[in-house]
């Protein structure tokens, strides 16, 4: 037996507003298809959430999931997927774009139910096209839906009800959209590593995502990494497909691949610290993009890159020449867009002056967050927490998460704190 394992598409995705960002997550998404799941011909294909990059779906985005789809429908190759957080649907209705999907019988969504606050498996019904687990040949596949906060207390129920619905020889597969304790990304709380392997009992393998970097636990746990950027601040992580084999003995042997279309990035840092005028400063930095900066390269697609100006600057920050240094950057390197980040500050602003060059702007944010956290006596003893409680209720906005869970889990941190 031979699978994909996919997740974190983001279909429709936009990128510093650039009209062909959306076209490298379907570049992404086909190439990975033909080259790993038809070219491979494997048995099926598992998608662990985040097919699309935001509920409301634009017309092209979906021309774009139809196009992938269809094309392992023509092929005969199934594909199973669950709803992340990207995919929900909206309060108000009952239907997502992922149910549209699989009434049109381009995918199976699998979707456990809750009944009297258990969760309970139902198997696929093809004729109205539900269920919470599906068989294909060997294989026993189960879903189950984005928990966010709440996914350690998810975890013994799915673990009681997998074991009431497995099948004798099977290999029991679950798709968990989740960030895992030690790997995540993002500061929302994650399921423990301890909950996580109580399901080692009763699946073989444990299909994640959410996560958009790549990484395996005890060869059972698998999260593939999202297949493009969506934020420039993930650049350098590993991502892409795991494509799987199981023998006769339900043994487990992944390879990741990474060798597929994908926008190449690149971030650069330029400390403007020792320049006393601005036209130093630009020389300066398209002498660095010069040497430094990766060029366009024939039949690849063209580079992004993000220039950072960090360290104190002795003069306004209306003096820069920002726009001279963007066009004059783009030229030298023919990338399709170049960034400029202005994190330089006056000496008496700089908070931040001593982390490294690189730092995440989830560092960046963490200690401006700190530093006004601490200027407060009632707070100044706990400010750690009460910035990870800030930043936290932030990624959580952006996810699209819903206000009673983000009221929830301030609640839950101030209690911590």
């Amino acid at each position: 037996m031979k699978f994909l394992h996919i997740s974190d598409i983001h279909l429709g995705c936009t990128r510093y507003q650039l009209n062909e960002s959306p076209r490298d997550f379907f570049d992404a998404w086909i190439d990975v298809l033909q080259k790993y799941a038809i070219g491979e011909k494997v048995d099926f294909v598992i998608m662990s959430g985040d097919f699309f990059h935001k509920r409301n779906v634009p017309p092209e985005t979906m021309n774009y999931a139809f196009a992938g789809l269809s094309l392992l429908k023509d092929a005969g190759i199934p594909i199973l997927t669950i709803e992340g957080n990207h995919d929900q649907k909206h309060n108000d209705s009952e239907h997502s774009w992922l149910r549209s999907l699989a009434n049109w019988n381009l995918l199976y969504l699998l979707e456990p139910q809750n009944v009297e606050g258990k969760v309970v498996y139902e198997p696929w019904d093809a004729e109205y096209g539900k269920g919470g687990y599906a068989d294909i040949g060997n294989a026993r596949i189960f879903g189950s839906h984005w928990y966010g906060a709440s996914a350690n207390w998810a975890i013994p129920m799915l673990t009681e009800a997998i074991k009431n619905n497995r099948r004798e020889g099977a290999f029991h597969i679950l798709l968990l959209h989740t960030d895992v304790e030690g790997h995540q990304t993002h500061p929302i709380p994650a399921l423990s590593i301890a909950n996580l392997k109580e399901l080692k009992s009763v699946t073989d393998y444990v299909a994640l995502g959410h996560t958009h970097k790549a990484y395996e636990i005890d060869n059972w746990a698998f999260n593939p990494g999202s297949l493009e950027i969506t934020s420039i601040d993930d650049y350098r992580e590993t991502r892409g497909a795991w494509l799987v084999e199981v023998d006769e003995n339900n043994q487990v042997n992944a390879r990741h691949m990474t060798n597929y279309k994908q926008r190449p990035f690149q971030r650069l840092s330029f400390d403007v610290s020792r320049y006393e005028n601005a036209s130093e400063i630009t020389e300066g930095v398209l002498e660095k993009v010069k040497f430094e900066a990766r060029s366009a390269e024939e039949n690849e697609s063209q580079p992004i890159i993000e220039i950072t100006l960090r360290g104190h600057l002795g003069f306004p920050n209306s003096l820069l020449e920002l726009g001279k240094i963007r066009e004059e950057a783009r030229k030298m390197t023919g990338a399709l867009h170049v960034r400029i980040k202005n994190h330089s500050a006056p000496v008496e602003y700089a908070v931040a002056a001593d982390l490294e060059e690189d730092a995440s702007r989830e560092k960046l944010e963490r200690r401006v967050i700190e530093d006004l956290i601490v200027r407060d006596n009632r707070y100044k003893t706990r400010s750690a927490e009460m910035a990870e409680a800030v930043i936290g209720a932030k990624r959580m906005v952006l996810s699209d998460e819903e206000p009673e869970k983000i009221v929830d889990f301030i609640a839950l941190k101030l209690t911590e704190a």
